[in-house]
């Protein structure tokens, strides 16, 4: 589904992301990790189009997207969440839900005006879809709360909900489970899971917790030093001397 082809992202000097080759493959939970300052993050926001790359090429299902901004890449299925939640803090789980899709009639003054019925109508669609996605990650408890008393696990759900108000193709995962506590984690972990078995959602995280990239990644790509250092199964890459060094340290690893 994505193809990155020579990605490069330079800030002055540094590096970020060098000449970075890599493929996402449908219907896959594709991890993404290494140690701080690998790049990860930057990528991300390369191939979410937050970041116009200094060269090379980001593909989606063969058509070059390479900096095109991020409303332009929701439309086309590309969605992503954050590692701090974005939630409109003022409104209710339920309502944060519904002011995702987009082109709703009644975002328009005159459309409010003069299509009372259609306005009508599509709310109570995207009502109906919100009402499924709670029932979906068993938020129901919440739906009626203001989405900025949730705790921090509670508003990664939320967000996780928000990619499923939409037709999405791939959502990218930025440390979904920083700062969530193990209950919640296996919670967003097993939605996850879920979303890509029966809904067939395409999904790449960055995450640092390994036995979480462990229990839903397949494959996984390590990055170090802004390039891509090794790929294969979690097994395979937490066995892998080279990304054992990067993460310990040539000194600690021969400890």
């Amino acid at each position: 589904m994505i193809e990155v082809k020579n990605l490069k992202m330079y800030f002055g000097g540094i590096h970020a992301v060098d000449d970075v080759s890599l493929t996402i493959q449908t219907g896959r939970i594709t991890g993404l990790i290494g140690p701080n300052g690998a790049g990860k993050s930057t990528l991300f926001n390369v191939i979410a189009g937050h970041y116009k790359p200094t060269s090379g090429q980001v593909l989606l299902d063969g058509e070059d997207i390479t900096g095109l901004p991020p409303h332009e890449l929701f439309a086309k299925g590309m969605l992503r969440t954050f590692q701090i939640a974005h939630e409109f803090s003022t409104l209710t789980v339920r309502e944060n839900l519904m002011m995702v899709p987009p082109r709703q009639t009644g975002e328009s003054l005159l459309g409010a005006w003069l299509q009372p019925a259609r306005v009508k109508a599509e709310e109570e669609e995207v009502r109906a879809k919100a009402n499924d996605v709670i029932s979906f990650l068993e938020i129901g408890h919440v739906a009626d709360e203001l989405a900025g008393n949730l705790s921090g696990g509670q508003k990664k759900l939320l967000e996780l909900g928000r990619t499923m108000m939409t037709d999405a193709k791939i959502v990218f995962l930025d440390e979904v489970g920083a700062g969530v506590n193990r209950t919640l984690l296996n919670t967003l972990g097993d939605a996850i899971i879920r979303l890509n078995q029966e809904r067939g959602y395409t999904f790449c995280m960055v995450e640092h917790d390994m036995d979480f990239i462990g229990r839903l990644c397949d494959p996984v790509i390590v990055m170090a030093e802004g390039h891509v250092l090794a790929q294969g199964s979690a097994q395979e890459v937490m066995a892998n001397e080279q990304v054992i060094e990067a993460y310990l340290g040539r000194g600690l690893k021969n400890k």
